[in-house]
């Protein structure tokens, strides 16, 4: 039938995720607990993914990607989620940073960064949340001036992720207009070896290799070309990248929730305690999991849906479906992670089945990249057309 709807993936992104799998596999949940209590990145993992074209599935061809779309790196993150090796920084380098820069970046923009971020060889953090602006964007306080032909940017950013392994920044900042004074929001490409850029560890109780960053722009002098696109776009610029930020959190959430159900599932089919019967049998069990097995198939579904709204050039459909993808991952996520440590009972908070570590990685889903609340207000304004709370 012409026109007839279908929930199956094609057949590349089916290929995609095999292979991405059988890598991450490879690598599994024990290289990813080593590496993140050792205070190291995921090194080996990444340039290997970044050599057989995974990283950058997403980046146009012409600049050494892959030239798929958001849904495509959404499978990659996913299955390496599911592997036990939820990678923090595909949600920023490749999907925000990469994504931006194709859409909006001048051509020497994107000759200069796309292809070492389609590679994993280069490496771009994100930086919006200020500490005192929080989830409110129009609070943003850092500020670039024009200096000559080129820009001084100061201000300060919190909770940025990855800033220790990239290269570079993509700042999110205001320009004020020497006329009128009106300030408009504004992308810069700041390298993190800039004079006067200073970035300071945040002591997390997160067990993860993706370390957190306060930053400080003291004075930092920046290029014209450091601007990216047209300053009077900025807000269109830069949900341009939170969109697939959302997407792309879904599914790492939705990854890391199939990781959890899955040792419970393995465990309920071994464990016997009264007679012979494993503890899988008993319904005080399994209903729990296959509570969760539901709620993570239909978190999926919204996700996939989401990019292919996305990747179909639908940014005003794709904002409203991202956001409830990202929602209903996260409250999937939490509760996979919960439902399979209390099946393992007191093995769940055992270090060799990692469950415990993933109690507060999973908590986190409901926090960032943007809290459950600020995706509830979206959907009941933008959604249900309710008045404005705040």
């Amino acid at each position: 039938m012409t026109g007839a709807m279908t929930f199956d993936e094609p057949s590349e992104r089916r290929e995609l995720r095999a292979a991405v799998a059988a890598l991450a596999e490879k690598y599994g949940s024990d290289y990813y607990r080593s590496r993140a209590r050792e205070g190291a990145y995921l090194t080996e993992l990444w340039e290997e993914a970044g050599r057989l074209g995974y990283l950058g599935v997403n980046i146009p061809q012409e600049y050494g990607g892959g030239g798929g779309g958001i849904g495509d790196l959404a499978a990659v993150l996913e299955e390496f989620s599911a592997a036990g090796c939820p990678t923090l920084m595909m949600v920023v380098s490749p999907a925000i940073c990469g994504t931006v820069l194709s859409r909006f970046g001048t051509p020497a923009q994107r000759g200069r960064w796309l292809p070492g971020l389609a590679t994993g060889e280069a490496i771009m953090a994100f930086a919006i949340t200020e500490p005192d602006a929080g989830s409110n964007a129009h609070r943003i306080t850092t500020t670039a001036r024009r200096d000559g032909d080129g820009w001084v940017l100061n201000g300060r950013k919190t909770f940025i992720s990855g800033v220790d392994v990239a290269d570079a920044v993509l700042i999110v900042g205001r320009i004020e207009d020497e006329a009128t004074g009106r300030l408009s929001a504004a992308l810069f490409v700041v390298p993190t070896d800039a004079p006067g850029f200073e970035a300071r560890p945040i002591e997390m109780d997160l067990v993860s290799p993706d370390h957190q960053f306060q930053l400080f722009m003291d004075d930092v002098r920046l290029p014209a070309d450091a601007l990216v696109g047209d300053p009077e776009a900025g807000l269109l610029q830069l949900f341009a990248g939170l969109n697939p930020e959302r997407i792309m959190a879904a599914s790492l959430a939705t990854g890391s929730a199939l990781h959890a159900l899955g040792k419970a599932v393995a465990y309920a089919k071994e464990r016997t305690v009264w007679r012979d019967t494993p503890i899988g049998a008993h319904q005080g069990l399994a209903h729990p999991l296959a509570q969760v097995k539901i709620e993570t198939e239909q978190a999926r579904l919204m996700t996939q849906h989401a990019a292919l709204r996305y990747d179909s050039g639908d940014d005003a459909g794709a904002g409203e479906a991202a956001n409830m993808a990202k929602y209903a991952a996260a409250e999937a996520c939490v509760r996979s992670v919960d439902q399979a440590v209390q099946t393992l009972g007191g093995n769940g908070l055992a270090s060799e089945y990692g469950l415990g570590a993933a109690v507060v990685a999973a908590r986190l889903a409901r926090i960032a990249p943007v809290s459950r609340e600020m995706v509830l207000n979206y959907v009941a304004q933008q959604s249900l057309g309710l008045p404005k709370s705040y």
